[in-house]
């Protein structure tokens, strides 16, 4: 019997043991785990929707009915160029039909690739509204399933459950074989004074485990790090409910309409009220919320649509903005806009499908880098028809071109990496 005790003790400190590291890798495991909506978001949104509609590039819908196969795409994704230069055939006939330039991504690691591809298999499917598939306020709602962490929490809690009956279980059977052999019963410890006990005796045990636990609590403090100051998803609400799925999706209304200082300035520009006036001083009720907002645009510059005249007090809309950038850093959109011809898309994602304007791309000093890495130069690119028409830009593009003979002009190839060149 004492044997028999002796063995459940040393197998309740093993199961210990093991229920603890595995809490401890279930952690880190869902911390490490590539999270394939978040990754297709920050790196693959701003081009490709998941229907079948085209943005940038096509529509990815069922895309992997038509590739290969997974090692394909893996490949796709980090070096389209490298892979159609191979001789591939389906990269050779996507490459020759689409025109737009795919950006590579070397930089993501192969199990976030693959977890964007597991995304794209199994896409979040729109929740029929009562006025379309993306509902009344032309959001479309997703389904969730159970939270990861609240998971966590139940498995946790049921370990511990699991924890404390055992521990009734060894010590009942510990105090059956003092009685039969008339020794005196366990003292009655409690959870603190006994796990004491447990790690006086087993401190390799304890120094393992507290080993483990700093790596992984300094692992996800570093993951985290790279986080402070990221905001992708950041969807703050407006002072006045403005749609840019009604204005620049079903009405399409050319962005520089409203940011009319996107190709001449720095900054975008909020557009100011009188822009707004030039279409609602005959448009007094919305398709979805009739005339609640439109008459905040006409308190807001003064506008009695029964007079039809400004004879009201103004009152400034205190607009909450979106997309912001360190104070040390120098962003032009008229740089990126008129001369890289980007489209808004490419760093604001899908605007004009959004209902509350969002923060898609992360913003951060690795992705720009990575987008200067692999966008080629407006006017060296291969379908160009002709270079920029500017003297200056023409000679440059003439030099790159001698100086990478054969190789793809990109922006870092004529300084877009160079610290001053957004730092000074």
């Amino acid at each position: 019997m004492n044997t028999l005790c002796n063995k459940a003790q040393q197998a309740f400190s093993a199961l210990l043991f093991t229920l603890i590291l595995t809490i401890l890798l279930s952690f880190q495991t869902v911390s490490a785990q590539p999270d394939g909506a978040k990754l297709f978001k920050q790196n693959c949104a701003t081009c490709h929707k998941l229907d079948d509609t085209r943005l940038t590039g096509p529509g990815l819908k069922d895309v992997f009915k038509r590739i290969p196969d997974d090692e394909w795409f893996l490949k796709w994704v980090k070096s389209n160029t490298k892979l159609t230069a191979s001789g591939d055939p389906y990269a050779v006939k996507i490459s020759a039909f689409d025109v737009s330039t795919m950006n590579e991504f070397g930089f993501l690691a192969d199990d976030e690739i693959n977890a964007i591809g597991t995304f794209l298999k199994n896409p979040p499917a729109p929740v029929v509204g009562p006025t379309g598939p993306t509902g009344p306020t032309g959001e479309v709602h997703v389904e969730k399933g159970l939270d990861t962490f609240w998971t966590l929490v139940i498995i946790i809690i049921a370990l511990i459950i699991i924890i404390a009956v055992l521990r009734g279980v060894k010590r009942s059977l510990s105090n059956v074989v003092n009685e039969r052999e008339g020794k005196p019963a366990n003292p009655d410890r409690n959870v603190w004074e006994e796990t004491k006990v447990w790690m006086g005796a087993n401190k390799s045990k304890v120094a393992l485990i507290i080993i483990i636990l700093l790596s992984i609590g300094s692992k996800m403090a570093w993951d985290a790090m790279f986080d402070i100051g990221v905001f992708t998803g950041y969807k703050p609400s407006q002072p006045i409910a403005f749609s840019h799925k009604i204005h620049a999706g079903d009405n399409a209304i050319n962005c520089v309409y409203c940011h009319s200082t996107a190709e001449k300035s720095r900054h975008a520009g909020i557009p100011s009220t009188n822009i707004c006036m030039n279409c609602h001083k005959g448009i007094s009720s919305g398709a979805t919320t009739g005339t609640t907002e439109i008459a905040k645009i006409y308190e807001a510059v003064g506008w009695d649509p029964k007079q039809m005249a400004y004879n009201m007090p103004q009152k400034p809309i205190k607009w909450n903005k979106v997309h912001n950038l360190p104070d040390f850093v120098y962003f032009s959109h008229q740089q990126h806009v008129v001369v890289g011809k980007q489209e808004c898309q490419t760093c604001h994602g899908d605007v004009p499908n959004m209902t509350v304007a969002e923060q898609v791309s992360p913003l951060t000093m690795r992705w720009c880098i990575d987008c200067h890495r692999e966008t080629e130069v407006p006017g060296m690119m291969a379908n160009a028809d002709s270079t920029l028409a500017n003297p200056y830009y023409e000679d440059l593009h003439k030099k790159l071109a001698e100086k990478y003979k054969g190789q793809k002009i990109t922006v870092d190839k004529m300084g877009g990496i160079e610290c001053a060149k957004c730092h000074y």
